[in-house]
């Protein structure tokens, strides 16, 4: 039962991705193969920089020894297997995992390198088209890297030179999963271990576009006439590089397109760059404002349209109608020598000038998972191109 929200506003608790939890559970396993101790709390150091605190919950040993481990601890031989659990805490975001116990069994092994598995409630891939190749654990690489650059710390501390397996799991995962999209993406038997910047910033419409306004606000008061809009890091990352923007010429919007776009209509600047993610830009470039799942889905019919309408033919329609992700989409109609994405930008860009002053000028770009470009429309201002 939720907890009745406060009569006063008040700022939002942001929390800890999966990923991040998972990360101090490793950490947790080997302080206790490795010192034989059971720290209460761990410190994560998290991908910008920032470390954080995450208490441990549960340790519990395997029991094996093995002597080949005889220079670590005075019994001559030391634990070989460890899990370790902590209590994900999303702060006031209503995440699916928000009080999950996230867990890790830890296995030192002869062979050298750190190996992921899935274990009970974290799903595997089983379809083409995701970060991950097929068959491996649905462990996205952000808190793979944290996890093993955490134990590559510890095990050179200790001189360790062996291997580690770690397996990640999730209580009741697969039962959290069945209210997730994993199933229809192909991550089947569980969730995914998930984060880009570790921290979950909590979901707040009211706050988020407050946010937004104030960004805008900002640039334009510090003489910022050429600004970014951006869907999430990756895009903000594709964009900083191709115009070389500062920080504060580039807006987070988020899913929020429509605050961006209906905010300028009373305070307008000179030129304004939309970037995001391809499946987000097809909805834009279908009318949708609120890009957010919950709000809006990707349409591969319409999809397939605009590809018969740049000459696809049969087959290729009906890939892209069967395609899983619209990453499957852009690779099925590189092959196929069709522009989609331009195609979907300038659509998009046709929206989004139905919404703001004719006086902006307008780019839309869109990139792929890698955060490459797959296409873009350099519009100008509604005036120029002919936008309504």
């Amino acid at each position: 039962m939720w907890v009745e929200s406060d009569e006063q506003a008040r700022p939002l608790r942001s929390g800890l991705t999966t990923g991040t939890c998972a990360t101090a559970c490793c950490v947790a396993a080997m302080e206790a193969l490795f010192k034989n101790s059971q720290p209460e709390q761990v410190s994560v150091k998290l991908p910008r920089g920032k470390t954080v605190q995450l208490t441990i919950c549960d340790y519990q040993y395997d029991n094996q020894y093995d002597n080949q481990y005889d220079q670590y601890d005075d019994r001559n031989s030391i634990r070989k297997q460890v899990k370790t659990a902590t209590i994900k805490d999303a702060g006031d975001d209503p995440d699916i995992t928000h009080g999950a116990k996230v867990f890790v069994e830890l296995t030192l092994t002869q062979t050298e390198g750190i190996h992921f598995k899935a274990a009970e409630g974290v799903g595997t891939v089983t379809k083409e088209g995701l970060l991950l190749a097929v068959g491996e654990p649905a462990i996205n690489p952000v808190p793979r890297q944290m996890m093993r650059d955490h134990i590559t710390q510890c095990a050179l501390e200790q001189g360790y030179q062996g291997g580690v397996e770690v397996a990640v799991g999730v209580e009741q995962g697969a039962a959290l999963a069945k209210k997730t999209m994993n199933p229809r993406l192909g991550i089947l038997g569980g969730l995914s271990i998930l984060g880009t910047t570790g921290i979950v910033r909590p979901f707040s419409c009211a706050a988020y576009i407050a946010s937004i306004h104030q960004s805008i606000d900002v640039a334009r008061a510090n003489g910022i006439h050429h600004m970014a809009a951006v869907t999430g890091s990756s895009s903000e990352a594709a964009i900083r590089d191709h115009y070389g923007f500062e920080a504060i010429a580039i807006i987070e919007m988020g899913d929020f397109v429509g605050a961006v776009l209906k905010y300028l209509k009373r305070v307008p600047i000179g030129r304004v760059t939309l970037c995001g993610g391809f499946g987000k830009i097809s909805k834009l470039a279908k009318g949708h404002l609120d890009l957010h799942s919950r709000a809006s889905s990707i349409d591969v019919h319409h999809l397939a349209q605009v590809a018969k309408a740049l000459g696809g033919d049969d087959a290729l329609l009906q890939a892209i109608v069967s395609a899983n992700t619209t990453a499957e989409v852009i690779t099925l109609c590189q092959q196929a020598g069709i522009a989609m994405g331009d195609a979907i930008c300038r659509l998009a860009l046709q929206r989004a000038q139905n919404v703001v002053p004719k006086t902006i000028m307008l780019d839309v770009y869109a990139i792929d998972r890698q955060g490459r470009f797959v296409g873009s429309a350099i519009g100008g201002s509604a005036i120029e191109s002919g936008g309504a």
